[in-house]
């Protein structure tokens, strides 16, 4: 069943109406964010977890392999508590996909759309080609996260610290703090009541935004140095590269090449700003940003990815030479 309706407790009706039944059961659910999952993901997968706990339900919070948390996220409320997706019962009574873009997003998890009773996609990518049994998809939502809010609502679940900080984080990141074009009356209107419950909101950005080890100064000054600025290519592209082995000679995990991005995204002549991010396995995860001229959630479909119009990504299995130049195509094909 989709639900095609504005953001809204109309939107999420359906899903609160399975997991309602699911708590009263005493049912089992596992819920599930993407693979690496960002502050939207994980946020979204701890505030819904311990709201379908006081709800009664039997709640395993898990994400795909590697099961590995970053320090700028092991913080949250409740992440004590996740387990492995080897732990999780294969057939659950209700399975939720938090946040993914797509059933490839979960991993080894995403067998569970099928062998759940009933499968429940919360999201707001749109790349979201529509996969579960019930799914609250729109791509108007400024983070799954709020969507995650409103489900909270029809559950009858008050919103306190615990769960507020959860969201905030995610609502906090997946809008630039709320920099981003995805910034909406209501985005703020949810942030107020998130603020109202007395979380320490400075304290949160601190952590996800401010805060990492000496040695990330080092690879940004040698990552930014070989930036290439291509005007030409689109409305302007800007590109550079790292890797986790690079990652690692500056004593750092793979996890800090996120942040690259919203370096590069800062460059006034490109639209388009792209870091590739090399992996132990060989391939490249690509990670874009538009400054509004550019759909690159169009750019990244077309390479086997998704995403939003102004932040996307996907990976590419080609050398670096060749997934920039595939990257060129698609964006001179975009323009």
């Amino acid at each position: 069943m989709t639900v095609s309706l504005p953001r809204g407790t109309e939107l999420t009706d359906r899903a609160a109406a399975v997991l309602v039944e699911a708590a009263t059961a005493h049912a089992t659910v596992v819920l599930s964010g993407h693979v690496q999952p960002d502050a939207d993901a994980l946020g979204s997968t701890l505030a819904l977890a311990e709201g379908l706990r006081r709800r009664g339900a039997r709640v395993l919070a898990t994400f795909p392999d590697p099961f590995v948390l970053p320090a700028s996220l092991a913080w949250l409320p409740g992440a004590e508590g996740l387990v492995p997706s080897a732990a999780v019962p294969g057939s659950p009574d209700v399975f939720v996909s938090l946040d993914a873009a797509s059933p490839g997003r979960l991993g080894e998890l995403a067998v569970l759309l099928d062998r759940a009773g009933t499968s429940v996609v919360l999201d707001h990518h749109a790349s979201n080609p529509g996969f579960g049994d019930v799914r609250a998809v729109d791509p108007g939502a400024p983070a799954t996260v709020a969507l995650v809010a409103d489900l909270l609502d029809g559950l009858g679940v008050v919103l306190d610290q615990r769960l507020a900080t959860c969201l905030y984080a995610g609502l906090a990141a997946d809008t630039g703090s709320f920099r981003f074009g995805n910034t909406r009356p209501d985005t703020h209107e949810l942030a107020a009541r998130l603020l109202a419950t007395g979380i320490d909101h400075a304290e949160i950005s601190r952590r996800l935004f401010d805060t990492a080890p000496f040695g990330w100064l080092g690879l940004l000054s040698v990552v930014a140095g070989r930036a290439v600025l291509e005007p030409d290519v689109g409305a302007g592209l800007v590109w550079t590269w790292s890797s986790t082995a690079e990652a690692a000679e500056h004593g750092l995990p793979g996890e800090q090449l996120e942040a690259l991005v919203d370096v590069v995204r800062s460059t006034q002549e490109a639209d388009v700003a792209c870091v590739l991010k090399g992996q132990d396995d060989g391939s490249w995860s690509v990670s874009l940003r538009s400054r509004g001229a550019t759909d690159v959630a169009r750019v990244a479909v077309a390479l086997g990815g998704g995403g939003h119009r102004a932040a996307a990504g996907y990976t590419s299995t080609a050398d670096r030479e060749g997934t920039v130049a595939a990257l060129r195509a698609g964006l001179s094909t975009e323009g």
